[in-house]
């Protein structure tokens, strides 16, 4: 395996930094043996979405065994036994992960063929196997949050009649939940699996591809050249380099550990605050899951869930995303502002014309998959011919330091594989909820009881349908925490008659937004160790900054035309959408300067109340609210400039 296999891929590094520093420091033969099956993983991945016609559920098991035996050779029992080999109990748990999956690949078609799908007692006890080893592996690699929301649905599927008012039923018995759980394509290997062993796993590979090409790099270079001498220019720098990047990851913490790891130490040169510079990344990171044209692989599950195509879900993203990223901007901007920061020294600046004359054509796969994407292929397809042209542009490029070269194929192999270990695992776990939600129908229930105890008041459902998604989604990556939010939480809003995309964005939206909100904040924490300062005050930064974010979602659901998806009683049209972004803008900005407490200079406690209710207004889409948000905002600033010239008058006097 040459080169790739020599260097220390498995010692600490990026990808410890993603799976929060669990993952062992493997040498030898066993860096060896897991180097393998990572490139097995990625190699199958390839195969049986591109070259072979092989049934879902076969292609599912595979796939997961391969997954479970990585994470019992990568993550230790505990983190207090981060042992460089193998232990006893981890080939323990691989004997047992390939005892369960490889009795249900050899009798398959016995259960559900020769015996009419009436199982044995043999079948049950590989079944409780499976679950148990599966939540294991998810509790390794994810944390606790997932094997105990599962074992609290498996109790609730079990224990219907003890439970009371409306989450009563009439209960299953053991025998009948692990039926549906391992033999059936309505559990373990369902659609969330095989969603993670198609779309996302190609994906991965598309992200890891590029990665070792050096399109991370040159995403770097280029937010630098475009916005490193602006003012607070390193902060601006990580918002577009997490935008860039942050699309493809669909993880928060992967991206903040990425490129945190650059912007962070910049930011901090030109005298950000070390809270305020972990806050910029943490926020500007979690953005990216709502970025099109990935949106961390979770704009092909939503397009699933919704049963519409891949472009309306890009298409509705882009503003919502636009005016996310553009309150950081501001944000960034106030805060440089403030404290007379300037940019990056010219000399500092990478030419980006030179940038893009040696490694530009690197950025040629990204809108081959984009343009594939809208012209009506499928995302595996579009994932396949992204990998082909990444590997074609980076022997055209003259930086030869890009070109994929067999190790550097294994090495993106090995980095894809480990990278779908915690995104796989979740998405197997979670086919265990969606299992028991639809068999117990408890979805549409809370749905129903959640309209009827907020009497039906569309703002008191959203705000808890808010704080059940940030609750929910609290550690998961952006496909786990959509799946757990859309089969929850989405359909109280559709039963209170908010558009389906509308209420599929509000749930996914906040989900994200989970990454930056205490108290399990885990981008804001990663960025806060990045910077060296406090976790808690880097969270609560990271949502000041990003607070427009946190209103954005209920625009959506008021205005579904911000999503391009008007109402039968309205068209679109070109200076309709303009007017929508150009006073949501204007409000956003007004919003960042209430919230920084300056514009010209510190604004009074009128002029900042002024402010307020101006953004307010004019975020809210509608005429009456953005002539009077216009009118309100436009006093502000006469009031603000009157008085802050005649101070500036009165002191040169």
């Amino acid at each position: 395996m040459g080169k790739t296999v020599n260097k220390d891929i498995f010692q600490p590094g990026e990808f410890d930094k993603e799976a929060g520093g669990d993952i062992r420091s493997l040498n030898g033969i066993f860096r060896y043996i897991v180097s393998s099956i990572a490139i097995l993983l990625s190699g199958f991945a390839i195969y049986s979405n591109s070259l072979s016609n092989i049934q879902e559920i076969y292609r599912n098991l595979i796939f997961l065994v391969l997954l479970l035996i990585l994470t019992f050779f990568l993550y230790p029992a505990r983190k207090t036994l981060k042992h460089n080999r193998f232990t006893i109990v981890d080939y323990i748990f691989v004997a047992f992960s390939l005892a369960g999956i490889g009795y249900l690949f050899f009798n398959y078609t016995v259960i559900h063929v020769d015996r009419g799908s009436q199982p044995i007692l043999l079948d049950y006890v590989f079944a409780g196997i499976t679950v148990i080893v599966l939540l294991e592996a998810a509790r390794r690699s994810i944390g606790l949050f997932i094997p105990i929301l599962c074992g609290l649905s498996i109790i609730y599927a079990l224990f219907g009649p003890y439970f009371p008012w409306i989450f009563g039923h009439a209960g299953f018995s053991l025998e009948r939940l692990l039926y549906r759980l391992y033999m059936t394509t309505e559990g373990i290997f369902g659609i969330t699996l095989s969603t993670a062993s198609t779309f996302i796993v190609m994906f991965i590979l598309f992200g890891s591809f590029l990665s070792v090409s050096g399109a991370t790099k040159l995403f770097n270079d280029l937010a630098l050249a475009i916005a490193g001498r602006k003012r607070g220019g390193p902060a601006q720098v990580a918002v577009v380099s997490s935008a860039l990047t942050g699309s493809l990851s669909g993880s928060a913490v992967a991206n903040v550990a990425t490129t945190g790891a650059f912007t962070i130490p910049l930011m901090k040169s030109i005298g950000l605050r070390p809270t305020f510079a972990g806050a910029v990344e943490a926020a500007a990171s979690t953005g990216g899951m709502i970025m099109p044209p990935i949106m961390g692989a979770a704009a092909f599950i939503m397009a699933g869930f919704l049963g519409v195509s891949y472009t309306t879900i890009v298409l509705a993203a882009i503003i919502p995303s636009f005016l996310y990223y553009i309150a950081l901007i501001f944000a960034i901007d106030l805060e440089a502002k403030k404290r007379g920061l300037k940019g990056i020294s010219k000399e500092n600046i990478p030419d980006v014309i030179q940038i893009l004359k040696e490694r530009g054509l690197l950025l040629i796969p990204i809108i081959v998959v984009i343009v594939t994407l809208l012209i009506g292929k499928t995302a595996l397809f579009a994932g396949f011919v992204g990998i082909g042209s990444i590997i074609l542009s980076s022997w055209l490029t003259k930086d030869k330091s890009t070109r994929i070269t067999f190790s550097k194929i294994i090495e993106a192999f090995i980095d894809a594989g480990k990278g779908t270990i915690q995104v796989g695992i979740a998405c197997a776990s979670i086919g265990i909820i969606i299992c028991v939600v639809t068999m117990t129908g408890i979805g549409s229930t809370l749905a129903f009881n959640i309209v009827e105890l907020t009497d039906g008041i569309l703002w008191l459902i959203l705000i808890v349908v808010m704080l059940t998604c940030i609750v929910l989604s609290m550690g998961l990556p952006s496909t786990a925490l959509y799946i757990v939010v859309a089969v929850t939480a989405a359909p109280a809003l559709i039963e209170a008659g908010v558009q389906p995309l509308a209420a599929h964005f509000f749930v996914f939206w906040f989900g994200a937004l989970s990454n930056i909100t205490p108290p399990v904040a885990l981008a804001s924490y990663t960025a806060a160790g990045l910077a060296g300062a406090n976790a808690m005050k880097t969270s609560w930064e990271a949502i000041k900054i990003s607070l427009p974010g946190f209103i954005i979602p209920f625009m959506i659901v008021y205005n579904p035309i911000i999503l391009l998806q008007p109402s039968e009683q309205e068209s679109l049209s070109f200076l309709g959408i303009a007017g929508i972004i150009l006073t949501s803008v204007i409000g956003v900005y007004a919003l960042a300067c209430t919230l920084s407490n300056y514009l010209k200079s510190g604004l009074t406690i009128f002029e900042r109340v002024m402010f307020l209710i101006s953004s307010l207004l004019l975020i809210k889409p509608g005429l009456l609210t953005d002539v009077i948000g216009i009118s309100i905002l436009f006093i502000s600033f006469i009031l603000h400039w009157t008085r802050t010239n005649r101070k500036n008058f009165e002191i040169t006097v």
